[in-house]
């Protein structure tokens, strides 16, 4: 089963406008749902904001719903002039940028202790355009978090999820998919004013762009 794994139910409200629900219940203040999706079967958590709560949204639909596939849908943080607001992004690589062994290991930012990397990759083959997202629990307008993604770890995006769930799916063997929306730029203002205005915006572009996703995700 495909299970999406997304933060908020915000987020997620796009999917179940156009999906038919057969099943929808809270399990450990996390609500769960299956049913169809453009006449595909289909499951989705709704795990909550950060990576603890992604990682154990992502360990439930792997362990009690069977997912042999994790699709993460959310908004996120455009890091360079490469990217447009409410624009769709493949995610190809994922890092926890707030992961330091590097006094410990001699590792690179983000490389966790069980690898030899430290962006892991994700499925893709995508009609569109793919990007390199550092994760971590931190949203805000650090500049010292802003060169640290930008500078050593060459990111594309920044989000709170996407790192934690690969991390669970690469353990589990499970195939995993993200794609971001860009709901604010760096150096374009406050990100969290950014973030408010645009959310509207690029709730409308997932359920413009929904079926061709879906399509793409269920090939």
């Amino acid at each position: 089963m495909i299970v999406f794994v997304i933060a908020m139910q915000k987020e997620i409200a796009p999917i179940l406008d156009k999906a038919e629900i057969s099943y929808d219940e809270i399990i450990f203040d996390k609500r769960v749902i299956k049913g169809k999706l453009f006449n595909k079967d289909f499951g989705a958590v709704i795990c909550g904001v950060g990576k603890v709560n992604a990682a154990c949204g992502a360990q439930y639909a792997i362990d009690i719903m069977g997912a042999d596939c994790i699709v993460n849908l959310g908004v996120a943080g455009g890091l360079n002039n490469g990217l447009e607001i409410a624009g769709v992004y493949a995610v190809s690589h994922a890092v926890q940028y707030d992961f330091d062994l590097t006094q410990l290991n001699g590792t690179k930012i983000g490389t966790l202790d069980e690898f030899k990397e430290n962006y892991l990759p994700l499925t893709v083959n995508s009609r569109y355009p793919a990007k390199r997202v550092a994760t971590g629990d931190r949203f805000n307008d650090s500049p010292a978090d802003y060169e640290l993604l930008t500078k050593t770890l060459n990111a594309d995006v920044r989000d709170m999820e996407c790192a934690a769930i690969a991390q669970t799916c690469a353990h589990a063997g499970v195939k995993f998919r993200a794609y971001k929306i860009i709901s604010d730029l760096a150096g374009s203002g406050s990100t969290t004013e950014q973030y408010l205005k645009n959310l509207e915006k690029c709730a409308h572009t997932l359920e413009n762009e929904l079926e061709n996703l879906v399509k793409e995700i269920y090939l």
